[in-house]
């Protein structure tokens, strides 16, 4: 059933009738959406940031993820409100989580007739809530607009690129991403470097992360231990890989002990590869458990993008064991360093990092206001105006068709 606000418009009850509202009061309507782990810290500063200047929030959980360990405690260290919809599509093939996500979340649009959409990062569902939105009519945003790893094995790549093609506001994290953007032929009044919205999240938290008990919980040392994260499908689905992985994590342990928190998708994997001496597996962390884990190690050794950039934040020494990134800026500025899969060369990237760490500087516009400065953009084009009515919200035009 439909709730009314005080200004007289309805909105979203969690779980309930589809006339209802966020938890806004009475401006914009505007739906974010976040479907996995990688999504929560992202959407939380922009609905905060949204809320505080008016806007009617709706957030809808596609429910991607739906394991304990990597959906509810996140929201709970977060303090994210419980979604006002919730999907549940589950697991299942590329096809499969996708298709399922269009086909739940197009009704939710007809029925909430939101005036803009938000989308972050580039897993299934942010592709797919995206292609139903340009279909639809409302705008769309897409956070972290511009990444690119330019390897097309990644399914996020083209996720990325494909949610970038029908936004109508690309929200960059960074110079680097606009400028890619800028190459791909997007005009400017498209684009807009805000910052970095997962940074948001760690500095608003990260007194919170240090003043808990997760490395005595974990019988670690602040300095004294390294972190490791494997979760991508080029490096936990092929056996050959992964015991090249496993034999160089091994070889850095002599050293240095190491963490593994285990990502579900990668534990049976891992159990039957076989885990090497000075390598300890440990149960999924929370976010609050993960962000201490990560400010204390001497290194972090990982596959993730989200990894990257928190530990470049932190001034945490990393290297990333992928070929490539669509994090640059965490190479050039933070403390990133790609060793690729060869287990040779990761040994020695890792003992070059640990004896000589990388000198940091923060990227540009990483402060803590990225929410912010994407509320101004949707809200009021950018520009330090008054509150713009639902119906005056800035409309760019869509990019013309690309050529490669």
């Amino acid at each position: 059933m439909a709730d009314t606000h005080p200004a007289g418009g309805t909105h979203l009850a969690a779980g309930s009738d589809p006339a209802a509202a966020g938890a806004g009061g009475g401006g914009p309507r505007i739906v974010c959406v976040a479907g996995a782990r990688p999504n929560y810290m992202k959407i939380k500063p922009v609905m905060d940031a949204l809320e505080r200047r008016g806007a009617d929030v709706l957030l809808v959980h596609t429910g991607q993820h739906y394991d304990p360990a990597m959906n509810d405690v996140f929201f709970a260290d977060l303090g994210i409100r419980p979604p006002d919809r919730y999907l549940g599509v589950g697991s299942g093939t590329h096809a499969e989580q996708t298709g399922r996500v269009m086909t739940a979340f197009e009704p939710l649009l007809a029925e909430t007739a939101p005036d803009a959409v938000v989308v972050v990062g580039d897993i299934n569902s942010t592709v797919a809530c995206a292609l139903v939105t340009a279909k639809a009519g409302p705008l769309l945003a897409h956070v972290e607009a511009g990444l690119r790893s330019r390897d097309w094995g990644m399914p996020e790549e083209v996720n990325r690129v494909v949610t970038d093609r029908v936004s109508d506001y690309l929200l960059a994290p960074s110079p680097d991403a606009a400028d890619n953007l800028r190459a791909e032929g997007y005009r400017e009044d498209q684009i807009h470097v805000v910052g970095n919205v997962m940074i948001d999240s760690l500095l608003a938290n990260l007194d919170r992360a240090r003043a808990g008990d997760a490395l005595a919980r974990h019988g670690v040392a602040a300095g004294r231990y390294g972190l490791v994260t494997l979760h991508r499908p080029a490096n936990v689905d092929d056996p050959a890989v992964l015991t090249g992985l496993l034999k160089a994590l091994g070889a850095v342990a002599e050293r240095l002990p190491l963490l593994l928190p285990v990502h579900p998708r990668a534990a049976g994997r891992l159990a039957a590869a076989g885990v090497p001496a000075g390598v300890r597996l440990v149960p999924p962390a929370g976010y609050l458990d993960f962000v201490a884990l990560q400010d204390g190690a001497a290194l972090v050794l990982t596959d993730s993008g989200g990894v990257q950039e928190e530990t470049t934040a932190l001034g945490v020494p990393c290297v990333t064991l992928r070929d490539n990134t669509e994090r640059p800026v965490t190479v050039t500025e933070g403390t990133n360093v790609l060793a690729g899969r060869d287990p040779d060369r990761i040994v020695a990237t890792a003992h070059r990092v640990l004896d000589d760490p990388p000198r940091p500087r923060r990227p540009e516009l990483w402060d803590g206001r990225a929410g912010d400065r994407i509320a101004e953009v949707l809200l009021t084009g950018g520009a330090a105006a008054a509150r713009l009515r639902p119906t005056d919200l800035p409309v760019p035009e869509r990019p013309a068709a690309r050529t490669e």
